[in-house]
Formats: structure tokens, sequence, C-alpha cells
């Protein structure tokens, strides 16, 4: 979509770039640091599907500033909620707002009807990461973030024997019946009987 509004435009794979090139496999975080290589030549992306990341030929992609973005979590409507699992203008947006351009980064997630939801739901990180002055200050943030941060139960809504109730919150409930108004109607159904 970002390309089709001519705000992005495709590299060939093996074509240099001389800007932060956004990899999952960056051994790099993206920083305040990197501000003038964006200022001067960009940021781009790794186009591909989260799961077939291994099939994505990384190697290929040429750049001298490869990055990775630090812990931050996704609003798109695939990964909504999980950590690292960024769509690209998410990716873009972040790099963006870490390297000082959040300006940039709102013109590219207003495109989207859940984009603005990416920086209302990262806005303490981003800040965090964009206040910092170098790589090691965005991974101590990120690790003082991480560690200070619960880690959330990996929660199975098929487990029967939980004892959590789970429901579609885009169905409605009508003629479904909680468990009060089971009792209710089981105590009223008793007091009928004794009549």
């Amino acid at each position: 979509r970002l390309g089709r509004k001519g705000l992005v435009r495709t590299l060939r794979l093996g074509q240099r770039f001389g800007g932060v090139v956004l990899s999952p496999l960056a051994a790099r975080r993206v920083s305040p640091a990197d501000r003038q290589v964006v200022a001067q030549n960009g940021v781009a992306v790794i186009d591909c599907s989260w799961a077939k990341l291994d099939e994505t030929p990384f190697d290929k992609m040429r750049g001298g500033h490869l990055r990775q973005l630090p812990y931050l979590v996704a609003a798109n409507p695939v990964n909504y909620g999980r950590p690292y699992k960024l769509s690209c203008v998410e990716a873009f947006a972040a790099a963006f707002c870490i390297a000082g351009f959040s300006d940039i980064a709102t013109t590219l997630l207003k495109k989207f009807t859940w984009g603005m939801v990416f920086l209302d739901l990262n806005r303490d990180l981003l800040e965090k990461y964009a206040a910092c002055s170098s790589e090691e200050e965005v991974l101590r943030a990120e690790r003082e973030f991480l560690a200070t941060t619960p880690e959330e139960e990996e929660i199975d809504p098929f487990d029967v024997d939980s004892g959590k109730e789970f429901c579609n919150l885009n169905r409605p409930t009508k003629g479904v019946i909680t468990a009060d108004e089971e009792t209710a109607e089981s105590s009223s159904s008793s007091s009928d009987e004794r009549e």
C-alpha cells in the first residue's frame, strides 16, 4: 500500500542501500545515533512473512547499516499484541520515531485504519528509545522494561480444564447463559418444582 501511494520505493534483492536496513537478524539495534544515516539515506525494510523467515534470503540484502528494532508490540490486525511481530509500516514508523522523525512515522501510520494504535500501544517505549543517545542506552532501556514487565501466561482458550471461561467478543451473547443466570434459573426452577 505504501508503494502504491508513492511513499516508498521497491529495491531489487542485492541492490545496495545506504540507509538503515531493518532486519530481524541484524546484530545491532536502531538508535538515535542512526539519525544522520536516516536523514541522508532513509530506512529500508525487508518485506517478508513472519511465517517464512527461514526462506527469506537476508544474506542478499546489502547495506552498511543493518539494524534490528528493540522490543515493541504490534498493532496490525494479523499480529496484534505480539512483541516484535511488526508489519512493514510499523517497522518504518518505529525506526523513524527512534531516530527522531516522528512526523514521518505519523504520516505513514495514518494510511492505515489501525496505524495510530501502534503509536498508542508503544508511546512510552518509543519515547524512551528516542531519548537515548546510543545503541547501548537503547539496549539498557529495553532490558529495564523487560525486567519490570511480568511475562504474560500463555493461555489456551481450548483448555477445558483451565477453569477459565472464554468467549468471542465479536459475537453477540444472545442466548448464552452466564453462570449467575444459570444459578438464578436453577433456583427458580427448583422453587417452581416445589409448588
